[in-house]
């Protein structure tokens, strides 16, 4: 984005036009390059342009609120085909779940990236084939393999919508960076969504009740279920549309979990071995620690994404360096706990998909630590650290393509 503004310093369409394509890469970019253009009118305009704060709130041009409309309507109705066609719910939400929300937001960022006719049709014929692969696969209730495919196809999806929002810049590790922080965002912004859902539905509920109308089950077989798909669609709108909405409230999150989150997880540790639990004979404890690890690593990448903008802030460093030691430690029990139990049960999927999970978010947090060392010790910026993740990322998507689609082939189906 630098290297395309400063040869266009002098052409204001230009510049409208690399605004318009991505408005927080251009206002980023901007921001760092402004000192030194200080005094030239065109750059003392976009600077006001850029930073001028309204109260209110943008809802884009005609075009994108009709995108994000059907797709929010496709989505809700995807979501209500086993009421429509009596499909088993079982059945259809397992393993189709991915499908009803992801390929919405693909089209939408498809749209606002603007990639071409054979990108996209890639695109759909990826997805195309994950919907066939995942919904012919035998349907064995209590086979293992088929639970995995089901999780990590949903990973394989995510990935897929990485890249599509990264547009033409595949290799761009600032918009790996913005992907995550795109994540953590639309999180924020869906709570706060689900949150206002609520409070509406509760108070429409109990409304008809003192009218003596129990619509409680046709309310949310009917009206959950259909918005429900719509929150994320509606959020990404909301967060591209107006990235100060939920910009400040995110760092402001994080740098408040960080700490919270290192303090529990210190805590844990201690209160586990007073406790005499532990996950090397406790098949549902070692999940509950794996899922709690999985947590810990989502907060750790989203404050790295933060971070990562903030050159000055020791503290933050500090405690996410910390975090992330407390983190390999937890993994290396979880670690240790796997490997016990494959030498004293042999190997099953579960564990080996969870051995590989583990292995690799370990390799991943240890070159995160070395990379906060570093930044603390002055030998490399904390720049550095984000860019360790951005890389990393892919390697999560090469093991999820794994165990969705050769586990069960590996495994015969148990």
């Amino acid at each position: 984005m630098k290297l395309e503004i400063l040869p266009h310093l002098d052409d204001p369409s230009y510049l409208e036009k690399l605004y318009r394509n991505n408005k927080l890469a251009f206002k980023k970019e901007f921001t760092t390059l402004y000192p030194g253009l200080k005094g030239k009118p065109l750059a003392d305009f976009w600077h006001e342009r850029l930073n001028f704060e309204t109260d209110e709130l943008s809802w884009g041009n005609g075009r994108e609120l009709g995108l994000v409309l059907l797709a929010s309507l496709c989505a809700g109705l995807l979501a209500k085909l086993p009421a429509i066609f009596s499909l088993p719910e079982e059945f259809f939400y397992s393993r189709n779940i991915g499908f009803i929300i992801f390929p919405a937001l693909a089209a939408y960022f498809s749209w606002r990236q603007k990639l071409s006719s054979a990108k996209i049709a890639l695109l759909a014929i990826a997805i195309l084939i994950g919907v066939l692969y995942i919904n012919l696969l035998p349907n064995e209730p209590q086979s293992d393999t088929l639970t995995l495919s089901c999780i990590h196809l949903i990973i394989v999806l995510w990935v897929l919508l990485g890249f599509v929002f990264v547009g033409n810049r595949t290799n761009s590790i600032g918009r790996r960076l913005e992907y995550l922080q795109y994540n953590g965002d639309l999180v924020v912004i869906s709570a706060l969504i689900c949150i206002a859902g609520a409070m509406l539905s509760g108070i429409t509920i109990g409304l008809f009740s003192l009218i003596g109308l129990e619509i409680g089950e046709f309310y949310f077989k009917n009206f959950v279920i259909f918005f429900l798909p719509a929150v994320p669609i509606f959020g990404t709108f909301l967060i591209q549309s107006n990235p100060l909405l939920v910009g400040k409230v995110s760092p402001v999150i994080a740098k408040i979990f960080s700490p919270l989150v290192l303090v529990m997880l210190f805590i844990y540790l201690i209160a586990m071995v007073y406790s005499g639990k532990n996950p090397y004979n406790d098949r549902e404890f070692l999940l509950i620690f794996n899922l709690l690890l999985i947590g810990v690593l989502a907060i750790i990448f989203f404050s790295v994404a933060e971070t990562s903008k903030n050159t000055q802030n020791r503290t933050e460093l500090w405690i996410l360096l910390l975090l992330s030691i407390v983190t390999i430690t937890v993994n290396c029990i979880a670690l240790s706990a796997i490997v016990f139990r494959i030498a004293e049960w042999g190997i099953t999927p579960n564990r080996a998909a969870v051995l590989g999970a583990n292995l690799l978010i370990l390799i991943n947090l240890g070159l995160v630590t070395r990379q906060f060392l570093m930044a603390l010790s002055g030998r490399a910026t904390i720049q550095g650290v984000g860019h360790t993740t951005a890389r990393y990322l892919p390697l999560y998507a090469i093991w999820a393509l794994i165990v969705t689609f050769l586990f069960p082939f590996l495994f015969g189906f148990q």
